[in-house]
């Protein structure tokens, strides 16, 4: 039996505490070590990484606990990950959790770790205009998942360790992909670039994608705020970064559904009937709009969007018979592909990459409401 979460709930529910109904909704359905895909990967990255900014603003170390956990079940006492694709941007990203355990506990095995995995990139194959591959069996693809996959780890290794040279690399690797992705008319990008034309969705002069798919475009303001955090202010490539967060943040507006709130799962096409409002995008463009607005990169006035958008995530949620949230309307993982092939896509509910959106969403949310209520 499902039950819709009442109005009541909705409505006096702070952000950070939604937070840690879907942290806790996750915990209680897996231990750590069992998180889904049984390997070190992104689904689980990010939401550790949701769960790890939810710790840090409540102070309960049930959720640190638990990330340490899942991390502890992929490192050895020497650094070496386990059950980590080497060729796959999307096996990069978990390394991010290793940042906070080696701050907390000092233990080197989280820096080995990271050293394990970050200079991988020095050797990491390249399109002919030096973009990383997605993955190994995808050759001179570019997906604009692959900057949250790589850029915050590397940003973030290169203020730590002291290796500037990992800013510029990532710097490129942004500038490159919208660069080649942006679609003039409505400032959105594109899921992917093949700069060989040779991939099977590539259109045959561009090299481009066919359509906006939500979630891919969410990953890539997310990451670059992420990176905003250790890139040094007088980078050189910093403005232009900035600006691209901007454009494509101020572009995206435009496509939220004027009812709901939400976002669609081919962004541009919310008139077709067959199109449908999709929470994991949604919640990564509520975040990030939230955030660009604490940085100072968006005027304030952008907040509304994000607390429309986070009310018509919140308007779908239900509890389960055991008074567990359940987050639904999250499109499962998804390559690059036509219309036909996003409509289609199967959705799931409380899936690790729309839970972890889905916190990350509301952390940022919880920020702007310290920030708007009164001292």
């Amino acid at each position: 039996m499902n039950t819709s979460i009442s109005s009541h709930a909705q409505e006096t529910l702070t952000p950070i505490q939604w937070a840690e109904k879907a942290c806790e909704a996750l915990m209680t359905k897996f231990e750590p070590e069992n998180l889904p895909p049984e390997r070190f990967h992104y689904h689980q990255g990010v939401f550790l990484s949701g769960m790890t900014k939810t710790w840090e603003q409540t102070g309960d170390d049930r959720y640190y606990d638990y990330m340490k956990r899942w991390v502890d079940s992929h490192i050895l006492p020497d650094g070496t990950v386990l059950k980590v694709k080497t060729d796959e941007l999307d096996d990069i990203q978990p390394g991010v959790l290793l940042f906070p355990l080696h701050a907390r506990t000092g233990d080197e095995r989280y820096k080995q770790a990271l050293y394990n995995l970050v200079p991988l990139m020095k050797q990491w194959k390249t399109n002919p205009s030096g973009g990383f591959w997605h993955k190994e069996h995808y050759p001179n693809q570019m997906w604009l998942d692959g900057l949250y996959m790589g850029g915050p780890i590397a940003v973030q290794f290169g203020n730590v360790f002291n290796e500037p040279e990992y800013f510029d690399m990532w710097a490129h690797q942004a500038l490159l992909a919208a660069q080649h992705t942006k679609d003039p008319v409505t400032g959105l990008l594109y899921h992917g670039w093949d700069e060989t034309k040779q991939a099977s969705w590539a259109n045959p002069i561009t090299g481009l994608a066919e359509e906006f798919w939500g979630r891919a475009i969410g990953w890539f303001p997310v990451a670059l705020l992420e990176m905003f955090e250790y890139m040094p202010d007088d980078h050189k490539d910093k403005p232009a970064l900035i600006r691209i967060v901007q454009d494509l943040l101020t572009a995206l507006v435009n496509y939220q559904d004027e009812e709901t709130g939400c976002w669609y799962q081919v962004v541009d096409k919310g008139d077709r009937p067959d199109n449908w409002l999709e929470n994991s995008c949604t919640s990564l463009y509520v975040h990030a709009i939230a955030k660009a607005v604490r940085f100072g990169y968006l005027d304030p006035k952008y907040l509304e969007h994000a607390w429309k958008g986070y009310q018509g995530v919140i308007d779908t949620l239900r509890f389960d018979e055991n008074g567990r949230v359940v987050i639904g309307s999250i499109c499962i993982g998804t390559g690059i592909g036509d219309y036909a092939h996003y409509i289609a896509r199967p959705t799931s509910e409380n899936d690790l990459h729309g839970a972890g959106a889905f916190i990350l969403m509301c952390a940022e949310m919880n920020l702007a409401q310290r920030a708007d209520s009164p001292q």
